[in-house]
Parts: C-alpha cells; structure tokens; sequence
C-alpha cells in the first residue's frame, strides 16, 4: 500500500516549520491533532528534536500515519492515538500536554466539532500551554482571497457543515476556554498560523 500524500504538506511544511521553532521553544510535549497522512509531523519530529511529538487521527488514518512513521523514525515521535472530536478525548500517553498544533482541521469539520475541538484543548493543555493552529480564515465576514472563497464553496459542496472559520469567533470561542491570542501569523497561500497561550 503507498503512503498517503498531500502536496500541500510539502509546500508549507518549512514555512510552519519556521513558526513552531518559536511558538513551541518553551514546550515539551506537543499532541498533534487531526495528524492527516503523516507528513507533517515526521518532518517537525526531525527538525524539533527537544519535542515529544504525539500524533493522533481517527482510526482510519492510523495505516498511513504509522507508514510514515517507519519510513522515517525517530525516537520523539509517537505513534498516533485515537481522536474523534464527536467523543471525548481520550487519555494521552504523554503525561503532561504542553503543546497542541493542528493544520487545516477546523474548516474540514462542523462547528460543533470546533466547538468541542476548544473543549477538549481546555482538558488536554498544561496551564502556560500553546497551541498552534494553521490553516485558512476570514477576517471581519470577509474572505481573504478569491481562491479561498472558491475553496470555500468547494469545500460546502462536499459537507455543507464544513467552511472557513471566522478569525473573530474562533478567538472569542478561545476565550471561553481561557486561551489568550498570542500571535496571528501571516502563512503563504492565504493561510494563517493562530498561536495561543492557556491563562
């Protein structure tokens, strides 16, 4: 079987890459949410080798994660671990969670998800934690780009429940769950990085 692809993940890999170096120079323990074929984080586990990188996905993305992962091994990345945002998350076999990322997750699933995806951070997070998140999102009701409006249609057409997000309502949800913005990341594509610390 061929390892998941994703031509995206090598585009932006280095420039995300140049963020988390910062974002995550106090951080140990970082869980990756919605890890998607693997790509990422093999390459973050290598060029952040002070970081335990735990990856985590529905189950049935684990073959292709795994696959990644024996391509290219290293003694800080783990194995990925069952996350489905419609239950509750379950225990992570790193002791203390003092890192979260996750790329181009929260526009794929429904807002409700995204509601309980900021739950589950508000669980998982050490106080004094960061999380990164990357991926496309609107500004004041409007979008960024033509191609993302388009990709934003694309996307509704698939699951009408799916969408990019509003950077104002992902803030505010972040605040219910005591999460400060510490950056907003201008990212090629019209992609943006949020960086947040846990009060």
């Amino acid at each position: 079987m061929n390892k998941p692809f994703s031509q995206a993940c090598e585009n932006n890999k280095k420039s995300i890459l140049a963020k988390l170096i910062l974002a995550f120079a106090q951080s140990k323990h970082i869980l990756e949410i919605g890890t998607g074929t693997g790509q990422h984080a093999v390459y973050f586990a290598r060029h952040l080798p002070k970081l335990n990188w735990q990856t985590s996905d529905l189950l049935i993305n684990h073959q292709g994660i795994n696959q990644w992962i024996d391509e290219f091994p290293a003694n800080n990345i783990q194995r990925p671990i069952p996350i489905d945002l419609n239950l509750p998350w379950p225990s992570c076999p790193l002791k203390t969670i003092d890192g979260i990322f996750t790329a181009n997750t929260l526009h794929i699933v429904s807002w409700s998800l995204v509601i309980q995806f900021f739950k589950g951070i508000a669980y998982q997070l050490s106080a004094g934690g960061t999380i990164c998140i990357y991926g496309p999102f609107n500004y004041k009701g409007q979008f960024t780009s033509d191609s993302n409006a388009n990709f934003d249609l694309w996307l509704k057409e698939i699951n009408v429940n799916s969408g990019i997000r509003d950077f104002e309502a992902i803030v505010a949800l972040a605040k219910t769950v005591k999460l400060q913005l510490l950056a907003d990341h201008e990212m090629p594509a019209n992609n943006r990085l949020l960086v947040f610390t846990k009060n």
